[in-house]
């Protein structure tokens, strides 16, 4: 079984935060658990090929952005939000933000 890989918190950068969150897929799925709270790949019912999604979460995850946490064969995802907030305090809030009021607006 693949070892699931996440970056220390002083190795979360900004430029690889802000390139995760600039695609639509990953901002969605992050939106997604920022509602919800932990969730499962397959609870987040993306309308993608299951490789594409996978490339998400490892941009996510190897980012800083989300943290995966595997029970038997399930994944199980959550934001990083204590440790982006510390390190780029109010950043995820604007950026959740400002993607709500785009699709809202």
């Amino acid at each position: 079984m693949r070892l699931i890989c996440h970056p220390d918190r002083n190795d979360i950068s900004l430029p690889g935060v802000l390139y995760a969150l600039g695609d639509p897929v990953r901002l969605e799925i992050v939106k997604r658990l920022a509602e919800n709270g932990e969730l499962t790949c397959a609870a987040l019912e993306v309308p993608i090929a299951k490789s594409t999604l996978s490339h998400h979460f490892r941009v996510l995850r190897e980012s800083g952005v989300l943290y995966c946490r595997r029970e038997g064969t399930q994944h199980f995802n959550s934001l990083r939000r204590q440790d982006l907030d510390a390190l780029f305090p109010g950043l995820l809030d604007t950026v959740l933000g400002a993607a709500l009021l785009q699709n809202y607006g």
